[in-house]
């Protein structure tokens, strides 16, 4: 073990307890150095309830002591024998009652600014299931219209090292097959003078391409429609046979 159980609600305690700097408390919970500083500002991981690492056998005193005289110093973890295995955990991940109401939230957020994730690595950082995320990328859940894209980071569903992970994974995996992006994504990569130096994609379809010049008028200049005639012309037409017969 290389990190205290309850991390984050650790970093709770060590935030509201200690003079500890953003980095050491960081490095000491496993989480990253913009996740604490969230917490101390009141944006992740609101309503968590600091967890007390030298009343839980994680950290002594004089280990504090010395982190908050020297701002190099690395906590060192305690020994403590029931965090033996614990990141061997297996399953889900869990997400407490408070938050799994901004679950639609965080996934709206992390399929709409990261779709190369795929549905795998979303349920695996918001701790959701597959069905309610293709609900949302489909647009067919039955609070859509009501669901605002929050980054999950910032509801503290997930940590920004894992959120990074797991987009630099998904990119390396795109980029390895070869895979076309969309405009979206290409948008999304690219800076906006880059972007509109970009020749225009054609959006025709191959299977019609070559029919725009296609007309439904000849194009051979010798034939030309015959003129109609004149009202003179017309009512001064020569009797047919009816006269002849009469004679």
């Amino acid at each position: 073990m290389d990190k205290p159980i309850m991390a984050k609600a650790t970093a709770v305690w060590l935030v509201d307890n200690t003079t500890l700097s953003f980095k050491q408390i960081a490095d000491f919970c496993g989480l990253h150095e913009l996740e604490v500083q969230g917490i101390a500002d009141g944006d992740v991981a609101t309503g968590v309830k600091g967890f007390d690492p030298v009343a839980n056998n994680q950290l002594t005193q004089e280990e504090i002591d010395k982190a908050e005289a020297n701002p190099t110093h690395v906590l060192k973890l305690k020994f403590n024998p029931a965090a033996v295995g614990e990141e061997k955990r297996r399953g889900p991940r869990y997400t407490p009652l408070s938050k799994r109401q901004d679950r639609p939230a965080a996934i709206l957020w992390l399929v709409k600014f990261h779709p190369e994730l795929t549905d795998g690595q979303v349920s695996k950082l918001v701790g959701t299931t597959k069905p309610t995320i293709q609900a949302i990328r489909e647009r067919t859940h039955w609070n859509i219209s009501n669901i605002q894209p929050i980054d999950p980071v910032a509801l503290g569903l997930c940590k920004q090292s894992e959120l990074d992970a797991a987009v630099q994974k998904a990119a390396a995996k795109k980029a390895a097959e070869g895979a076309a992006m969309s405009d979206d994504e290409r948008r999304k990569l690219l800076s906006t003078e880059q972007s509109l130096g970009m020749a225009p994609e054609s959006r025709m379809p191959s299977s019609i391409a070559g029919l725009e010049t296609f007309s439904l008028s000849s194009n051979d200049d010798d034939e030309k429609e015959a003129p109609l005639p004149d009202a003179e012309s017309f009512f001064n037409l020569p009797a047919g046979g009816d006269d002849d017969e009469d004679e």
